[in-house]
């Protein structure tokens, strides 16, 4: 896309973090964007605040798990503005852990929001900007995650590895149609964002049944991810990407490039059939952090 000036762009996970720094920097292009989250007076105030400032947006609170949620956003979104040309399915939640540890709540919170989430953003929104006949643009946020397999996160490293080949089989199939859509896969490494603190927002249907006992292990694993985000990466700093993608037709968005050695060995080892490895260093920042 080149023309972003009047075009409309819908943004989950709007109302913090990554999904917030994007909606800015597409109003800051002249675009008009729906925010959509679950954390209502988050999102409330997000808008609030970005019209204060003068942009052009609307709140939709939505649940992304839940396909009727993203049915009811598009509608509001055409109603509102008549179109979309932008959709970023952004909206992500963290669960950490042994594998063999985690409840079928967590496996279906987990995978429900991170994987659901762009399966129904694709599901309902590719169809209408495809009928628009105009250029348009998905982005959908997956993580290094996608990429490499850290031990203590299987419920996201699966949601976010589906994300990433989703995103590849659909960029296929609008390139088979001669489609004016494109798309891009956020692969975002440390980023200074609220995802550790993801609980805030679990519904109560899915919490568990009782307090689980913390690992010594994984406690200790969160311990170092939370100070790895507390000096990641700034937020606009992944939304420059995310619109450099948009405008340069760009598929892959690594904002790290100092883990693209982590990703280079996985795929190395798949390749020469050596069993899986992991190296922390390789997935730590520069210099310590950002």
């Amino acid at each position: 896309m080149k023309e972003f000036k009047g075009k409309v762009a819908v943004v989950t996970g709007a109302a913090s973090g990554i999904g917030r720094a994007i909606a800015e920097r597409l109003t800051g292009e002249g675009m008009k964007v729906v925010l959509a989250d679950v954390e209502q007076e988050a999102l409330g105030k997000a808008e609030a605040e970005m019209k204060a400032g003068g942009a052009s947006v609307t709140a939709v609170p939505t649940d992304v798990s839940k396909g009727e949620d993203v049915e009811a956003l598009a509608r509001k979104t055409v109603d509102a503005f008549g179109a979309v040309h932008v959709l970023c399915n952004n909206a992500g939640v963290a669960v950490g852990g042994l594998s063999w540890e985690r409840t079928a709540a967590d496996w279906e919170w987990g995978l429900g929001v991170n994987l659901w989430g762009v399966i129904h953003g694709i599901r309902v929104f590719v169809p209408i900007m495809l009928a628009q006949g105009t250029e348009g643009h998905v982005v959908n946020t997956a993580s290094m995650a996608g990429l490499v397999s850290m031990p203590l996160s299987s419920i996201y490293n699966v949601s976010k590895h589906g994300i990433v080949t989703l995103s590849e089989t659909l960029h296929h199939e609008l390139a088979l149609s001669g489609a004016k859509v494109k798309v891009s896969v956020l692969c975002p490494g440390w980023v200074n964002t609220q995802l550790m603190d993801s609980e805030r927002n679990r519904p109560a249907g899915l919490l568990n049944d009782e307090a689980q006992e913390i690992n010594p292990v994984a406690e200790a694993f969160q311990g170092t991810v939370r100070q790895l985000l507390a000096t990641g990466l700034t937020t606009e700093a992944v939304a420059d990407h995310v619109f450099n993608a948009i405008r340069d037709e760009k598929f892959y968005i690594l904002t790290h490039p100092e883990m693209k050695e982590a990703i280079r060995t996985r795929m190395e080892g798949i390749l020469e059939e050596r069993n899986p490895a992991f190296d922390p260093a390789a997935l730590m920042p520069e210099g310590g952090g950002q």
